[in-house]
């Protein structure tokens, strides 16, 4: 049996009014754990891809607070794609799920919540490796 892909997405609640849009999150109603570190991408080049790499234990939350994105969801077994174009929608990856960021609109900007800070020993940035890591999985 091919394990479920464990992504979510979240709607993240807004109001607007006539002064326009503003759309919030907070942990745990929304964000399901603790944000230890954000950054976001913008001004991307066109044809560039992000991601390419999964988390051995960060979670990750994703929203395109301007433009849309294509992104990629593997679990080592099964892909889906998900395209990223609300606000209103946030993208939930728990660990151990292979991300490709690609397809970017020329205003995009993708902010990007984690569970912990940088740290270079969580990335799994071969695709063979993490292929062997899912593999019982």
């Amino acid at each position: 049996m091919v394990p479920a892909l464990k992504y979510r997405l979240i709607e993240i609640p807004g109001r607007c009014d006539g002064r326009g849009a503003l759309h919030f999150a907070q942990e745990p109603q929304h964000i399901p754990f603790v944000v230890r570190r954000i950054f976001y991408l913008h001004n991307l080049v066109p044809g560039t891809g992000r991601g390419g790499h999964a988390h051995r234990r960060q979670h990750q939350f994703l929203v395109m607070v301007a433009g849309s994105a294509r992104i990629t969801v593997d679990n080592g077994r099964l892909r889906e794609e998900v395209r990223l174009d609300d606000p209103g929608l946030a993208l939930y990856c728990p660990p151990m799920l292979w991300l490709d960021l690609n397809d970017f609109s020329s205003d995009a900007v993708c902010l990007v919540l984690t569970s912990d800070v940088y740290d270079e020993a969580d990335y799994i940035r071969d695709a063979a490796e993490f292929r062997r890591l899912t593999a019982d999985g």
